[in-house]
């Protein structure tokens, strides 16, 4: 019987002339442009350079400033005033004032002082904003007491070598950390939204009615729903994994069993959580409205584009319910760290733990009398 059910369930995809083209181009979309667009690295920030000093010291440090890939200046004002209208205009992002005697300052004292006004509205590109323009100048103050210990042969009693590692990600590629949650996304997107939408686009067309009245137990009919978008997740999760590695050059360093085998469960969990909110809704409209509800806070809280750490105590603790953040997790330990099953027991303990909860709920919610 669960046989012709689900041949059922994939003639129904088919037959719909959009639905098909729609779960192959939307995966290809998003792969190929979110990565480029979600990106929280912060790049040409707007600078305005206020030069007090007008020496070889301050022209140097403007000029290694504009060398950066972080810093785009905007225009070098003659007083803070100026400056402060560009900022107020949007034209720029961060003010960095140099004091009068700069050059006079270093050589003779050793200290000299800038100053750092950066515009808060974005807190984000404010905050990385100073911190790249205060590394920028510290090391061009380290550079000068590099050249002043040369000019003067003088040599210091001890150095200090910092040599720096980033580990599973060298190049501190942003994509790397984005490409596999975003896989996480759009199996959340797909198996998620498609199933809450598929018993009660049933119930509008008046065909529930023919299969309620054969003799088809529950269990049985959700195990059909799920299985065509079990397949359907399976065949977009490989599209991903194709288009990571031709396109980005992003390969998992663990096995691509493991994420397949997370893969089934979270496919479960989320296609068991759309038939749910499907069996409660008396429209399409109202299931599309209540999932996109809950897909805005399970994603925004899974640690997609913030740290979950980061978050506070009471986020933190909501997040433990969210089955998205365990499954990103998932992909990225596998892709960056190649972790096994048994680095991600936890992760492996709470999709069981959703699978069996979201499915119990589906097949004891669906009400064959509707």
């Amino acid at each position: 019987m669960i046989k012709f059910l689900i041949e059922k369930e994939f003639k129904q995809i088919l037959r719909n002339s959009f639905l098909p083209k729609m779960i192959f181009i939307f995966p290809c979309v998003m792969m190929l442009v979110l990565p480029w667009a979600a990106n929280l690295e912060v790049k040409n920030v707007n600078l305005s350079i206020v030069d007090n000093d007008h020496s070889s010291y301050s022209q140097k440090l403007v000029q290694k400033i504009s060398a950066s890939n972080y810093f785009h200046t905007k225009d070098i004002s003659g007083t803070y005033p100026e400056a402060m209208k560009s900022i107020e205009s949007g034209d720029a992002d961060i003010i960095l004032e140099i004091e009068p005697g700069f050059e006079r300052n270093l050589e003779k004292e050793g200290l000299a002082k800038v100053m750092i006004s950066a515009n808060a509205v974005n807190g984000t590109k404010g905050g990385l904003g100073s911190s790249y323009l205060s590394s920028i100048i510290t090391e061009y103050a380290s550079d000068i007491r590099k050249e002043r210990a040369q000019l003067t042969e003088l040599k210091s009693t001890a150095e200090i070598q910092i040599v720096s590692q980033n580990k599973f990600n060298p190049h501190l590629d942003y994509k790397v950390f984005m490409v596999p949650a975003l896989m996480v996304q759009l199996l959340t997107i797909i198996c998620g939204f498609l199933p809450a939408l598929n018993i009660v686009g049933e119930k509008e067309k008046g065909t529930i009615e023919q299969l309620n009245v054969t003799p088809i137990n529950k269990f049985t009919f959700i195990m059909a729903k799920l299985i065509p978008y079990w397949t359907i997740g399976f065949m977009v999760l490989t599209m991903c994994f194709g288009l990571a590695r031709f396109v980005y050059g992003i390969i998992p360093e663990g096995s691509l069993i493991t994420l397949y085998f997370f893969a089934a469960l979270f496919i479960l969990v989320i296609s068991g959580f759309g038939l749910v909110i499907s069996n409660h809704s008396n429209t399409m409209q109202q299931a599309m409205f209540v999932m996109f509800f809950f897909m805005i806070i399970l994603i925004l809280m899974s640690g997609l584009f913030t740290p979950v750490n980061s978050m506070p105590e009471w986020a933190q603790i909501i997040t433990i319910f969210n089955p998205l953040k365990y499954f990103i997790q998932v992909m990225r330990m596998v892709y960056l760290k190649g972790s096994g099953i048994l680095e991600l027991t936890t992760q492996l303990f709470a999709l069981l733990g959703f699978m069996v909860f979201f499915n119990s709920w589906a097949v004891i919610s669906y009400r064959k009398n509707s």
